[in-house]
């Protein structure tokens, strides 16, 4: 049975409800928009990426403390000296000689093999935080153009919605003539057809605007972002001839400089084989009682003597090897100078369209739709205002897509050279 304390416990608890409600909208609304800059720095903070670029990093310092360190010696057990045909066969106590022995031995690698082998160590903890480099600058790009995605749907339904009061406008004109006597139903419905068609247009946007919130929300995590305004993306934070000046130091690029490090290493290492390698045995035996107990001691060396086929094959193998990254070093280097030269021509080329659409194309329909809606109001026909309507709707989505295109050749070009670059 519902009894009053039940609705005296239903009752707060609505009211907690709403005021936890109040409280979390209060902090949402308080919560400052988000810039580009500050989208940048939240996700890289969160990103797993770089962490597992660190992993690496960690794992190569690891690896390079070991590096060139003497390899673990070798405990040994046997016997010497075992007679094993008559008289005696068999038998530890028949011969004098035989010893049972337990000795130590410890190889010792020529000193250049260990400085290749630290130096090749060096060379993979380079290769690690170049790649972290790498990756540090393909993260910020993709987060940036996350956020852009996300101000280019805003863009686009910006655009669109101003036309909306228009639109309905035109659907009330058309129906007071019809109702004066002076339009027809053609134009009624043409200008309802008009109407809703834009109305399409602004719910496919707004589906595209959840659906570039989700990419943003990959990044920084499950909340709807409000943004900032967007930087100047008509000015690179870097001079265009400072990128194009400076190939070899731009993200991309360092993981070249790297395996060529790695590479050289790879081939001091094999030049360090034709150095021979040093051994050392000590060992001990114990004879049968009565009989003196022995030690031995020994020395040994490797002797490279047929380096033909053996080392000389590695050296030129690793040489191959290095002239190999270095071609491709180079094919990299001019690639990367190509790409940047397009992508700041390109760039460029949005900076001039965009002002053309700013101060000549937009202007000019925007005028003649309002041109083409006064003429009908004042009685001509509806057909020309439908027709510069639709082609203003296009040029307007242009704009939008002509604003998205130049702010991700921006990203694209701003963080070449992260550790300088703040936009």
């Amino acid at each position: 049975m519902f009894s009053f304390h039940s609705a005296r416990h239903l009752m707060v608890t609505g009211l907690a409800a709403l005021l936890w409600g109040a409280v979390a909208a209060t902090a949402h609304a308080a919560e400052p928009p988000l810039t580009l800059k500050a989208a940048v720095q939240q996700g890289v903070a969160r990103a797993p990426q770089l962490d597992a670029r660190a992993a690496d990093t960690a794992a190569a310092r690891e690896e390079s403390a070991r590096a060139g360190q003497l390899p673990d010696p070798t405990l040994t057990f046997g016997l010497s000296n075992f007679p094993v045909t008559n008289p005696g066969a068999f038998s530890l106590r028949s011969d004098g000689m035989t010893a049972r022995t337990v000795g130590v031995m410890q190889t010792i690698p020529s000193r250049a093999a260990r400085d290749a082998e630290r130096g090749l160590a060096a060379a993979q903890i380079d290769a690690a935080e170049a790649d972290r480099t790498a990756t540090m600058q393909t993260v910020q790009e993709r987060i940036a153009d996350a956020w852009i995605d996300v101000w280019a749907a805003q863009q686009k339904r910006t655009v669109l919605a101003t036309l909306r009061s228009e639109s309905v406008l035109a659907v009330q004109v058309t129906q007071a003539r019809l109702r004066g006597g002076e339009g027809n139903a053609t134009d009624a419905l043409a200008a309802r057809a008009e109407a809703a068609s834009l109305d399409n247009r602004l719910e496919a946007i707004d589906a595209d605007l959840v659906a570039a919130q989700a990419g943003l929300q990959r990044w920084l995590g499950p909340s709807v972002f409000d943004l900032a305004e967007a930087p100047d993306f008509g000015q690179l934070p870097v001079a265009a001839d400072h990128l194009e000046e400076r190939i070899d130091q731009q993200a991309p690029m360092q993981a070249w400089q790297a395996r060529e490090q790695v590479a050289q290493a790879a081939l001091e290492r094999a030049r360090a084989a034709k150095h021979p390698d040093w051994s050392v045995t000590a060992s001990y035996g114990r004879r049968a009682p009565g009989l003196s107990d022995m030690v031995m001691l020994e020395v040994g060396v490797s002797l490279p003597l047929f380096t033909r086929n053996r080392q000389d094959r590695g050296i030129s193998a690793r040489q191959a090897q290095w002239d190999a990254v270095q071609a491709d070093h180079e094919d990299a280097r001019r690639a990367q100078r190509e790409a940047v030269t397009r992508a700041v021509a390109t760039w460029q080329g949005w900076n001039q369209q965009i002002q053309r659409y700013q101060d000549t194309l937009l202007p000019l329909d925007r005028d003649r739709a309002t041109t083409a809606l006064a003429g009908y109001r004042g009685g001509g026909t509806l057909q020309p205002w439908l027709d510069a309507r639709r082609d203003e709707i296009e040029l307007r989505l242009s704009y939008a897509d002509a604003l998205a295109a130049r702010a991700r050749l921006w990203a694209s070009l701003a963080y070449l050279l992260p550790s300088e670059v703040t936009p």
